[in-house]
Order: C-alpha cells, then structure tokens, then sequence
C-alpha cells in the first residue's frame, strides 16, 4: 500500500515518456514530408527554369507552348474548375468561315465570356537579357516591344470579341508569362498599354491573371451562393403552398366527415326512435313469434 503512490508516479512518467515520443516521432514524418516535398518543388523549378532556357532560345511556337503551360498553372490555382468554368483550346469559325481557337475561354456569370491568349515571342526578350554592349541592348529592346506590339496587333486581328457564339466584353486578356518582360517593356514604351487597349487588348502577367481569375473564381461562388438561395426560396414556396393546399383538403374531409356524422344520426334516429320507428316493428314481430338467433344490442 505505502509503494502504491510510487507505482501510480511512474506509470504517470513512463506514459508522459510515451507520449513525448511519439509526438516527436510523428514531427519527424512531417519534416520529412515537407523535406521532400521542398526538394521536389526545387527539382521542378529547376526543370522549369532549364525548360525556359530553352523556350526562349526556340522558336515562337516553342515559346507559346510553354506560355500554356504557365498559364495552366495559373488557371489551377485561381480556383476556376475546367470545363465547367473555362475550357481550353475551343475551336469558332468567323462570319467569314475563319476558323479560330484562343487558348482558354473563361465563363462568367449570365453567360458571358473572357479570352485568354497566350502567344508570346521572347526570342528578342533573351537577347535583351544576355546582351554585353550597350547598342545591343537598345536594338534588342526595340525588338522586343516591336514584337510584343506585333502579337497585339496580331491578336486585335482575330476579332474573338465579335464571335456571335461568344458573349465577351470588348477586349481579349493576352497573356504574358514572364513578369519582367511586360514590365522592361512598359517601362521604355510607355504608350504599350494604351496601345493594346485601343486594340482591345488588356495585357497581363502572372500575377495580375491571378488576381483577376481569383476574383472571378470569388463572383462564381457568389453567384452559385445566390442561386442557392434563389433554389431555396422557390423550394419553401412550393412547400408552404403544398401544406396549405394540404390543410385545405384537411379541412375539406372534417366538413365532409361532420356532413357523415349528421346524416347518420338522422338515419339512425329514424330506425330507432319516434312512433313506428323500425326497431320497435321488427322488436314486435319477435314478440308475436317470428323464430330469430340473433338479439338487437340494448345500447341501441
């Protein structure tokens, strides 16, 4: 009895031992985990940066495939859900029978549209950035916003905004994958986005697409809120019409049942009450001998 404390104290402590490590156990597996996820995520960027390397040294259409690629990425972090809110590399034909397939075509709420183009041209862009003297990196610059402007021109052309199976605001998004790229370029040409929006054109980057697929993302879920809601309503109408009509009908099988009820107790008075009433004649005929096996109840 006098160890029974003692004994009580180290299972306390062997249990606190326990506890502690496989607390500690578990924190490794979790570092682990988000060790080999961080090497993984440097293994991609390192792909992706060698794959930009040689995008950039390739030719144009190179350079578009991985511009979709990034923009991809884009479209899976903004929340948007493919072939429900945007679908890719659809295909229209013009009134002129053109036909004509922008990368990704966003839908927005009352049935409305948003193109996005990613055709970009960096061959000049990584010149830029490569370059040694100072001539050549005002002849690449030049080159780079004459391209840039070209893809704008280029794109204007196609008129996505006038597609009679599209319902789009009156611009295309083009989109440009390396950031720095439009910015060096909007620095020296100051005019570039004035430019593209009479073009009807909105140039934009990474960061300026997701911010503004995340806000379509948010009024998609607005929208799904108040359609919701808008359901609801509808449902609780039909159903507050439904138990009216329901107490209506109720209403209607009392009356009727009281009708019943009246009725048969102007039925059952005439078999059972009054001067030669019909249970006193049949009571009669028992009287003067008619053979019977069965008695009318007394409660009648």
């Amino acid at each position: 009895m006098l160890l029974h404390p003692l004994k009580e104290n180290i299972k306390a402590f062997e249990n606190k031992v326990d506890k502690v490590y496989q607390t500690e156990a578990a924190e490794r597996n979790i570092l682990k985990g988000e060790i080999s996820k961080l090497m993984e995520l440097n293994r991609q960027i390192s792909d992706e940066a060698n794959n930009l390397t040689k995008a950039l040294k390739a030719d144009s259409k190179k350079q578009g495939n991985w511009g979709e690629v990034v923009l991809d990425r884009i479209l899976e972090a903004s929340g948007l859900i493919q072939n429900e809110s945007y679908i890719k590399q659809s295909s229209f034909t013009d009134e002129n029978g053109n036909r004509l397939q922008p990368d990704v075509v966003v839908t927005l709420p009352d049935n409305k549209h948003l193109i996005i183009d990613s055709k970009v041209s960096l061959i000049a862009y990584n010149k830029l950035v490569n370059c040694e003297t100072e001539i050549e990196r005002i002849q690449y610059l030049n080159d780079h916003i004459t391209s840039i402007r070209s893809h704008i021109k280029n794109l204007c052309s196609k008129n996505y905004c006038d597609l009679y199976s599209i319902n789009s605001p009156d611009f295309v998004l083009l989109f440009v994958p390396i950031e720095s790229s439009f910015a060096i370029a909007v620095q020296h040409d100051i005019e570039l986005f004035e430019f593209a929006w009479n073009k009807r054109v909105v140039i934009v980057t990474p960061s300026t697409l997701l911010a503004t697929l995340k806000t379509i993302s948010s009024v998609w879920k607005q929208e799904q809120q108040t359609r919701n809601a808008i359901d609801i309503a509808t449902r609780a109408g039909a159903l507050y019409d439904k138990f009216a009509g329901f107490l209506d009908d109720l209403k209607k099988i009392g009356d009727n049942l009281d009708k019943a009820k009246d009725a048969y107790s102007d039925a059952f008075n005439k078999l059972s009450s009054g001067n030669g009433n019909l249970i006193g004649r049949v009571e009669t005929l028992k009287k003067l001998g008619a053979k019977t096996s069965k008695q009318i109840s007394n409660e009648i």
